[in-house]
């Protein structure tokens, strides 16, 4: 046939020039069997479009952002391995941007992205407190933003979230239930979404046991572990909570690390639960009590609901302001059973 093309694959095939090259790009508005039939041909052809080229001509990078405040907890490397599953699909790359909480690095990476090296931006927030009226250019520019888990609530965005209100309330409950009547609960940042959210279920489900709210129960802490087991050795020794409702990972981990030095017994004096996702929570001694998010499934629909934008013409990308909830498990382990742990 001569140097071959999409338009000469296109003629041969009998379909249109968009068709064959939606089929490369993997997009999801072709017939699946479409797709497998111009694949077939090209590839006896020897035929692999100029993805680059293409790529300039449509302004289009290929890749994607995911901004998040770390890897170390285990949530974000699931969801960051799910995003990269759907990219990959997608024939993107990823880039990751990693805020460690801070708010000023945030703004930063989204104000560099804002120049067209990202074609979308996927996004778990630091800084519910602050302006976020920077975003905004990235609404100008036509970059699509998909919040997940951290939100900002004064943007209107697609976004990821899990039952959190749901999940706490029953956390709180389950602890109640198991017999503590002093249960703290640990946040590193109560103005952020996730922070807020999951207090209030912690306090309605209080309330609804008929347990006394008290604010000196609710433990500010930190993003590290050496400063948190100082703050909660005064926690232990001053309030002496009978109960322990962690609201990220890192506080679960800490609160173990301080009862062990402590000589404190979980479950039997003080009962442990949190949000976790770590993969050795059974492992722990005591095994742990968690609120498991489906982080992986997370990041598959965050990346699904930003090519589902993308793969939109220009003037319907803005009214796509989707809000997918995904339902958490509570694991009921040792750190918090009614029924004494031999320590081994």
């Amino acid at each position: 046939m001569g140097n071959i093309n999409i338009i000469k694959l296109a003629e041969e095939l009998n379909l249109s020039k968009s068709t064959v090259s939606r089929a490369f790009r993997g997009g999801s508005d072709i017939n699946p069997q479409t797709r497998e039939k111009i694949l077939a041909r090209a590839k006896e052809l020897n035929f692999l479009p100029n993805h680059h080229a293409s790529n300039l001509r449509n302004q289009k990078s290929k890749t994607i952002a995911v901004i998040v405040p770390e890897i170390a907890n285990n949530f974000f490397s699931k969801a960051i391995n799910g995003i990269e599953k759907i990219a990959k699909d997608k024939s993107y790359h990823v880039l990751i941007y990693l805020t460690d909480d801070d708010f000023q690095k945030e703004v930063s990476f989204v104000t560099s992205l804002s120049n067209g090296r990202v074609d979308g931006i996927i996004m778990s927030v630091s800084g519910e407190d602050q302006d976020h009226s920077y975003l905004q250019v990235l609404k100008r520019k036509k970059i699509p933003l998909v919040f997940f888990d951290r939100t900002y609530e004064d943007i209107e965005t697609a976004r990821v979230t899990t039952n959190d209100y749901q999940s706490s309330f029953e956390a709180t409950e389950h602890l109640v239930k198991s017999g503590c009547k002093k249960v703290a609960y640990l946040v590193v940042n109560k103005n952020l979404s996730i922070g807020k959210t999951r207090m209030q279920g912690y306090i309605d489900a209080l309330k609804k046991n008929n347990i006394p709210f008290d604010d000196h129960l609710i433990i500010d802490c930190s993003n590290e572990l050496d400063k948190n087991k100082i703050i909660l050795r005064n926690v232990f020794e001053t309030l002496k909570p009978d109960g322990v409702f962690a609201s990220v990972e890192r506080l679960a981990i800490a609160s173990y690390y301080v009862c062990h030095e402590m000589n404190i017994s979980i479950p039997d004096e003080v009962k442990v639960i949190g949000f976790s996702s770590l993969e050795i929570s059974p492992l722990l001694n005591p095994s742990l009590s968690t609120i498991t998010q489906p982080a992986y499934k997370m990041g598959e629909r965050a990346a699904e609901l930003l090519f589902e934008i993308l793969e939109k013409h220009e003037e319907e990308k803005e009214f796509i302001t989707r809000n997918i909830v995904l339902d958490s498990e509570l694991i009921q382990r040792q750190s918090s059973s009614l029924e004494p742990v031999a320590i081994s």
